[in-house]
């Protein structure tokens, strides 16, 4: 990795939290942290065109390395002048490993010291199988600004033994990945794992650090099954205590508004997750006073915009709660496509008055009257 293309730069730190503001520099443009970064999993985030993703505020994207692969693969998307160009979104992409969805296929995954082997049953049936050094060579053609490393994510519950498994199979592949990676113009973020153990997580910090010089840090195995307040018992004290100041911080597949705003509060500084558009398109949005379900018959008359206090395209624009609960409950696509505009911008807006909050010295109370407000019933 060329050094000159990446920084991170901490330009304020909240005085009474561990939040912090930043900015990620990269070869397709910089990155203000705290940041969401919305899921395009396929090439694209459904039903929303990229220049609308755009408007609505994103910085930086996600894509999923698994799904290219399959569908179109690596080859093609390279042939095509790289995922920039392929998906015609020309801002900073993330890309994970793929190891998430890899390891989803249950009793269809044999895992070894030397890789992974699956059976892609949500595709053509095909037996594959990934070694690190793989799944960096499609990283690198896909073209990424950032990438991740390949690892085993463990779900909840799971026993130690299962657990430690996991963060001695995801330090070694880390470490193979790293050797592995060249391309000069891509970011490689190393993954942090352990489950609910803090002990694990700082073991596997441990191994990254001694591994290689990761330029940031993935924080993976939470939101796979435990409730929020197991997942800060030692995700608050990982982020705040153990891991480099310097470097950011990605708390993967954690999307819900409540647990963004508690997560800044602990020192993360980039997240992701499906709930806004999946959400979106089953029919229920974020707002000021919770989650809203338009599936429900009281909005069947509401005039009101989806959220009095947004200022997103949707609620600006005219459309009623009345008229997108018709539109969902007929399933009409526009309905999906609205809310998850919606979700995206609140999400985005979200961060963007946080590292205002943070910027300004006052994030303590910020996090303080979210928690006070309806808008924290989110989940």
């Amino acid at each position: 990795m060329d050094q000159k293309l990446f920084r991170y730069d901490i330009v304020a730190e909240d005085p009474t939290t561990h939040a912090r503001a930043g900015v990620l520099h990269t070869p397709h443009g910089d990155i203000e942290t705290p940041i969401f970064m919305p899921v395009g999993t396929k090439a694209t985030v459904k039903g929303v065109p990229w220049e609308t993703v755009k408007e609505l505020g994103a910085q930086i994207v996600l894509s999923n390395t698994y799904h290219l692969a399959m569908r179109p693969g690596a080859d093609l998307i390279e042939e095509m002048g790289g995922l920039h160009d392929f998906m015609n979104w020309h801002g900073p992409i993330l890309t994970d490993s793929g190891g998430f969805q890899v390891f989803s296929h249950g009793d269809a995954v044999k895992l070894t010291d030397d890789g992974v082997r699956f059976i892609a049953t949500d595709y053509d049936g095909s037996h594959v199988f990934w070694t690190p050094e793989d799944n960096m060579a499609i990283a690198q053609k896909l073209g990424s600004d950032i990438c991740m490393q390949l690892d085993q994510c463990p779900g909840y519950p799971a026993t130690r033994k299962f657990v430690e498994r996991a963060v001695e199979l995801s330090s070694m592949w880390a470490e193979r990945c790293y050797k592995a990676h060249t391309r000069p113009d891509q970011a490689l973020f190393g993954i942090v794992q352990g489950g609910m153990h803090l002990d694990l997580r700082l073991r596997s910090l441990r191994h990254l650090e001694e591994c290689g010089d990761f330029p940031g840090y993935g924080i993976g195995g939470y939101s796979v099954g435990e409730d929020h307040e197991t997942m800060f018992e030692t995700l608050a004290p990982l982020a705040s205590e153990h891991m480099p100041r310097t470097k950011p911080r990605y708390l993967m597949g954690v999307g819900n508004p409540t647990t963004l705003v508690r997560g800044v509060a602990c020192g993360i500084d980039m997240f992701d997750c499906v709930l806004p558009t999946r959400t979106g398109r089953m029919g229920s949005a974020f707002s000021s006073e919770g989650r809203l379900n338009f599936r429900n018959a009281k909005f069947a008359r509401d005039p009101r915009p989806v959220d009095e206090r947004c200022t997103c395209p949707v609620c600006t624009g005219g459309y009623s709660r009345a008229h997108i609960r018709h539109m969902i409950t007929q399933k009409e696509m526009l309905g999906g496509i609205l809310l998850s505009m919606h979700n995206i911008y609140y999400l985005l807006n979200l961060m963007k008055e946080a590292r205002q909050a943070i910027i300004e010295g006052r994030y303590g109370a910020f996090v303080r009257d979210w928690m006070d407000s309806p808008a924290a019933a989110d989940y």
